[in-house]
């Protein structure tokens, strides 16, 4: 992830997800809970595993458990926005993937699915990392080719 000030661009993920904020996300403060935050970012993760067919979260022998997260607030959201949820893969080990996440404000009244407009600064910036484990025993296993060739796709380069 960038600095503390630095926000990340839109452009900086390589794929995107949409996301529509709901009536209970928000607090007594009248904006979206932190808590929301880490299911924007778990949602995000999943649906791009189960877009590309590489997660079977019912009967897959090797299973991701998250053993670290993190978020950064840059900005308030408050329902009803939509937001764009923007993946990237920061590292790949034998085991495990760092997976990053950028929210960004989609614009209001937008109701196109393309992201072509929004906000290109992020408004939160998380992380999730991953350690893929045997489904029964729960000990590590090394990443399924399929599963990393996926991850791969959305590695960030330094």
């Amino acid at each position: 992830m960038t600095s503390r000030t630095e926000r990340s661009l839109r452009s900086d993920y390589p794929h995107l997800h949409l996301i529509t904020t709901r009536w209970h996300d928000n607090d007594v403060y009248g904006h979206v809970n932190n808590v929301q935050y880490y299911a924007f970012f778990d949602t995000t993760v999943n649906h791009f595993l189960l877009e590309n067919k590489v997660l079977d979260f019912e009967r897959g022998e090797v299973i991701g458990l998250v053993v670290e997260t993190g978020c950064r607030y840059f900005a308030p959201i408050s329902f009803p926005e939509r937001v764009i949820a923007g993946l990237r893969v920061a590292s790949i080990g034998h085991s495990s993937v760092r997976y990053e996440i950028g929210l960004f404000r989609a614009e209001k009244g937008d109701e196109r699915d393309d992201f072509a407009v929004g906000q290109e600064r992020a408004i939160a910036e998380g992380h999730f990392v991953h350690v893929y484990v045997d489904r029964h025993q729960r000990r590590p296993k090394s990443l399924p080719q399929a599963l990393r060739q996926v991850l791969e796709s959305i590695l960030i380069r330094p």
